[in-house]
């Protein structure tokens, strides 16, 4: 097992890293910015280093700053998490050529998948479904481009090969407006991410976002942890998850979960990853591979009582898959709100001292979270202070369970969004399941 890990990340997933290295005997070196002097897993790690000022360009995005920290501290390995660097191939690269032990895929395969071009072509290459589209970048030549949107069929989408989190991405209704629109986005593609190429899918009008989690060594064995559904989605952010997906053709399903495996070893992939999918009329078009471990994370392991981030450490250990795919049962329900520091009514950050924290407790309960009172909430930063994760014996159990735990739950001195999780669980729509990725945005009157 990997002697000393480099938590590179902050709050509640440094947390949860920091829980897993403990458990498996790994030392911990945990680094923060000087704005995050008060995070708890600082007072639980075996040593910490400060990496630079509050903004994230010049702290947890500061390679060099985390290389010479690993380097300081004797550090063997660099979990990073989510978010910030953790699906930067550099950064995994700097990591390799340094010495050290990435927890993660290889930077070759970070690279290819963070191309969506180059990622569905090995999705193709794989078997796995995608959007009809453009094979490959949507040609810069006028009739090339017009022919193969009028052969996909309007509405069509145009997205940045180098994009993501919604950016770079633009829908065309008619004919006459793809030019224009495939330059705009070209041009937005290369000033956000320093790439101009654009491909074209079919536009999905009512799709729900379902995704699928995996594990792979890299040594020729991998294994899939079902499905999650994360259609409540505010401008493209998810707001709840929950796992399995409702209403799935069951067919599609275990057909979709056997491509996804075998993709991953084609690809050499190693470690936890995530296929996303857009869902419509009993079909999977894959759209992404987010090469990390993910936000809702938990939900999976609560219905298959595996430890996804105990299981990275170890394969990034050399080990091989310490479970088999018939090792996998999935058990019941469960369902993960996430918590941010915003005012519910506009969205706006709510940063500022916690005055008081109470996590909801009881049975099938867990609560991911970095919170505790008297902790002050930095402004620097994305809002997610926490997750509130329930499961039950069933979908219904599962969503009484959350219900109560969002009564029970307090948060004092700032505003966050727990009255919409609220709201959102005695939402019928929601409550019935299977909504589509439009239905948050329509519910709060955004569309």
């Amino acid at each position: 097992m990997l002697e000393k890990v480099l938590i590179a990340n902050r709050g509640e997933i440094a947390l949860r890293v920091l829980r897993a290295c403990k458990e498996l005997g790994i030392k911990t070196v945990a680094v923060y910015s000087t704005a995050d002097r008060e995070l708890m897993h600082l007072s639980l790690a075996d040593e910490t280093v400060c990496i630079g000022p509050a903004p994230g360009a010049q702290s947890y995005l500061h390679i060099p700053a985390i290389i010479a920290a690993a380097e300081v501290t004797g550090a063997t390995a660099i979990h990073p998490g989510y978010g910030f660097l953790a699906e930067n191939a550099d950064f995994a690269e700097q990591v390799e050529n340094s010495g050290f032990t990435f927890v993660g895929p290889s930077a070759a395969v970070i690279r290819m998948m963070g191309d969506k071009v180059a990622a569905k072509a090995a999705m193709i290459a794989a078997g796995v479904p995608v959007v009809p589209g453009s094979e490959g970048a949507l040609p810069k030549d006028e009739e090339q481009a017009l022919a193969i949107a009028r052969e996909v069929g309007y509405p069509v989408i145009i997205k940045a090969a180098g994009g993501g989190g919604g950016r770079g991405m633009r829908v065309v209704h008619k004919e006459e407006d793809l030019i224009r629109a495939a330059t705009l986005t070209r041009n937005e593609a290369a000033q956000f991410f320093g790439n101009p190429v654009v491909y074209l899918e079919k536009y999905l009008g009512n799709p729900r976002h379902v995704e699928i989690q995996i594990l792979a060594d890299g040594q020729g064995n991998a294994i899939h942890l079902g499905d999650r559904d994360c259609s409540l989605q505010r401008r493209h952010q998810k707001v709840i998850e929950e796992a399995p997906a409702p209403f799935i053709d069951e067919e599609a399903r275990q057909r979709v979960y056997a491509r996804c495996v075998k993709a991953c070893i084609d690809i050499g992939y190693s470690g936890a990853g995530t296929f996303e999918f857009l869902y419509e009329d009993g079909n999977f078009y894959f759209i992404e591979m987010n090469t990390r471990i993910q936000v809702e994370h938990p939900i999976t392991e609560m219905i298959t009582g595996v430890d996804l981030v105990k299981e990275m450490l170890s394969i990034a250990s050399g080990n091989k898959l310490s479970i088999k795919q018939e090792d996998i049962v999935m058990r019941g329900h469960s369902i993960e709100c996430r918590i941010n520091a915003e005012d519910p009514d506009n969205f706006m950050p709510s940063p500022g001292k916690v005055k008081h924290f109470h996590a909801p407790g009881g049975n099938g309960v867990r609560v991911d979270t970095h919170l505790y009172s008297g902790y002050s909430v930095p402004p620097n930063y994305d809002s997610l202070i926490g997750k509130v994760i329930t499961w039950g014996a069933t979908r219904e159990e599962s969503m009484a369970r959350m219900r109560n735990a969002l009564d029970e739950i307090i948060i004092d001195g700032i505003k966050t969004n727990v009255p919409l999780h609220r709201d959102l669980l005695n939402d019928k729509g929601f409550c019935k399941g299977g909504v589509n990725i439009h239905y948050l945005e329509k519910k709060l009157g955004m569309q």
